[in-house]
């Protein structure tokens, strides 16, 4: 399944990117993500926690950096894990995008997604809808701490965001699905304007 997203950060695009290779504050910007060790070559472990629904997924995996273009401003990681308590495995190869947009950086996010077991059940609605909630969380997050280190703060003393919980993002997906059905139902029906 491949779902595209965008989002827009008022820094220069050279700043982003400086940010965007330093892998562990990338992490730490995405809520219910954990790295918990380099293992060098560009390849991490780590872990993700997401909520989708009422079942709660935590994935422990790999993701590898395979492609990072200094002069196009993009980078590609793939990624896998499998579910701690095996209830299915993930899989997804990320390519983020960047590019000057006025005095900004438009980020832009294309993840190829394959997922077995618990997760699959949920259709491409509720995935996408969780999908959105978490980049714009990853958006605010990084705007944050690139914000804090331009004050200074080195990266080990920027405080860990305060990061939606799962049941919060599995919240705000719901209500996003809810309002996509209301407009489907209820706005055609509108009478018109006279």
């Amino acid at each position: 399944m491949l779902i595209t997203s965008d989002f827009e950060v008022p820094q220069p695009v050279d700043k982003v990117w400086a940010f965007f290779q330093d892998i562990p504050q990338v992490a730490a910007c995405l809520p219910g993500a954990e790295l918990t060790d380099d293992l060098g070559d560009d390849t991490y472990a780590g872990k993700v926690a997401v909520r989708m629904g009422p079942v709660k997924l935590q994935f422990t995996g790999k993701a590898h950096i395979v492609e990072r273009d200094e002069a196009a401003k993009r980078i590609v990681v793939d990624a896998a894990g499998a579910d701690e308590k095996g209830r299915g495995q993930a899989s997804m190869n990320v390519t983020a995008q960047l590019a000057a947009a006025g005095r900004g950086t438009k980020v832009q996010v294309d993840q190829d997604l394959e997922l077995s077991g618990a997760a699959a059940q949920y259709g491409r609605g509720m995935i996408s809808d969780v999908t959105a909630v978490l980049m714009r969380d990853f958006a605010a997050t990084m705007q944050k701490r690139i914000d804090a280190i331009d004050r200074g703060v080195s990266p080990d003393q920027v405080a860990r965001a305060q990061s939606a919980s799962g049941f919060a993002i599995g919240m705000r997906a719901m209500w996003m699905a809810l309002a996509r059905v209301f407009r489907r139902f209820f706005l055609p029906y509108q009478a018109p304007a006279s």
